[in-house]
């Protein structure tokens, strides 16, 4: 509750009490004499009203507040500085400059302090602007520059200024200032989350994405991350995620005039959840060393994402696509009755000896419709994932090729989790169709 303000008759009756040296609507100075006799009488057990009453105080205009305030005030002065205490210094020491010539000394050092500060202002607003031209500048960067400059130069005093300058609020300035502590727990526990996606990151040598780094936390690190957590930590520390790009290389041969095509059995129905039922092939390129180029051709089970077979050849020759078959067919899998291979129109899957060799081996064949990449996709959404996640750049020769394709295969079927296999591998996912089954 404020101190009561005085109407013009009640500051004309207070004027007159011999104890006043000054008054106003919103201010008492009582005299030196009161204030020396109110301690003495106080000391001798009288209250502060009683005590003002017989001043001759109306107690009612004053309002009880300010004689209760006014009487912690003196005892508190008294008691510190004694009668000096009493007094009324606010002429000597307002604080306000002395009304006299000043020395050339001091005009100097005057001058001296401005063309610094200038120089400091200069030097804050140059580099705001130099922020603010790319676009980076964001108000914690402000308040740390602006927290930076005040405590280089000490200029407390200034900082309503430099937040002025700098297009922000000084509350806004004092709580990020007051949160500093809160930032570093929050950086702390960041920094330890950070490492631990740093394991999964590298986990088994090949880059990963939010899902993948999620899915390894849980299953391996016994460690649940909400994945917007995962990927502003990852953005934050820029911990960079591989990106797909498209296949400019996709027609890589065409069909002659014997080969021939075979209808769409499949019609995208890749998910049949029975193991070695749908079977789905195709071949892409592989860029490695300086200009150097491989070819992988791949089988893949779609119901569970395992790569059943695979052949990395130097030559697009149709021994690659007949090569990949034999794989399959030599590692003795028991196929399904109604076992399907589905590929697209390509020049190996409407050649003659690849049609043959898949019909002895008791296999339907199935192609996609023509210019339609989608009725293969999981095929293609594989060597796009393949690429983005295993380096190539280093390896020299074709067996290194051979022997990192070969690792990165055991480790997609064995290790790399999948967001739409339940969060299992593709071979934890064949196990559990064939248990659920």
């Amino acid at each position: 509750m404020s101190k009561k303000i005085f109407s013009d008759i009640e500051v004309t009756k207070l004027s007159k009490n011999k104890n006043i040296s000054k008054v106003s609507n919103k201010a008492i100075t009582y005299t030196f004499e009161f204030k020396k006799k109110f301690i003495e009488e106080y000391k001798m057990g009288k209250p502060p009203r009683i005590i003002f009453e017989e001043a001759g105080f109306d107690v009612d205009i004053l309002g009880m507040k300010r004689v209760e305030t006014s009487s912690k005030r003196w005892r508190k002065a008294f008691k510190d500085n004694g009668e000096l205490g009493l007094m009324d210094s606010r002429k000597t020491s307002s604080g306000r400059p002395l009304k006299r010539e000043l020395t050339d000394l001091e005009k100097i050092k005057r001058l001296e302090a401005q063309i610094e500060y200038l120089k400091i202002e200069n030097e804050f607003l140059k580099k705001l602007d130099e922020n603010r031209k790319g676009g980076c500048l964001n108000k914690t960067e402000i308040f740390e520059a602006i927290k930076l400059i005040v405590k280089r130069y000490k200029l407390k005093s200034k900082i309503k200024f430099l937040c002025f300058q700098a297009g922000v609020s000084r509350s806004g300035f004092y709580n990020y200032i007051n949160s500093e502590k809160n930032r570093n727990n929050k950086e702390a526990k960041d920094l330890n989350s950070k490492r631990l996606i740093l394991k999964a990151f590298n986990r088994r040598g090949f880059k990963k994405g939010a899902r993948s780094i999620r899915m390894i936390l849980e299953n391996e690190f016994d460690t649940i991350f909400n994945l917007k957590k995962i990927r502003r930590i990852m953005k934050k520390y820029e911990i960079i995620c591989p990106h797909r790009k498209p296949n400019p290389y996709k027609n890589i041969a065409k069909a002659t005039k014997e080969h021939s095509t075979v209808p769409n059995i499949l019609k995208r129905e890749f998910k049949q959840e029975v193991p070695k039922k749908v079977l789905l092939t195709d071949i892409s390129y592989l860029t490695y060393g300086i200009g150097k180029r491989a070819y992988l051709s791949t089988i893949k089970d779609g119901s569970t994402n395992e790569v059943l077979a695979h052949e990395v050849s130097h030559s697009l020759s149709i021994d690659i696509a007949l090569n990949t078959v034999k794989r399959l067919v030599k590692r003795k899998f028991k196929l399904h009755p109604e076992c399907i291979i589905h590929s697209d129109q390509g020049f190996h899957y409407t050649n003659p000896k690849f049609q043959r060799l898949v019909k002895s081996k008791k296999i339907i064949q199935s192609m996609s419709r023509k210019g339609n990449c989608w009725d293969n996709a999981p095929m293609e959404s594989f060597f796009g994932h393949m690429k983005d996640e295993i380096n190539l750049k280093p390896l020299k020769t074709l067996d290194d090729v051979k022997k990192e394709v070969s690792k990165y295969m055991n480790y997609y079927n064995n290790h790399r989790y999948q967001w739409n296999l339940k969060k299992m591998t593709p071979v934890q996912y064949r196990n559990h169709l064939l248990t659920v089954s």
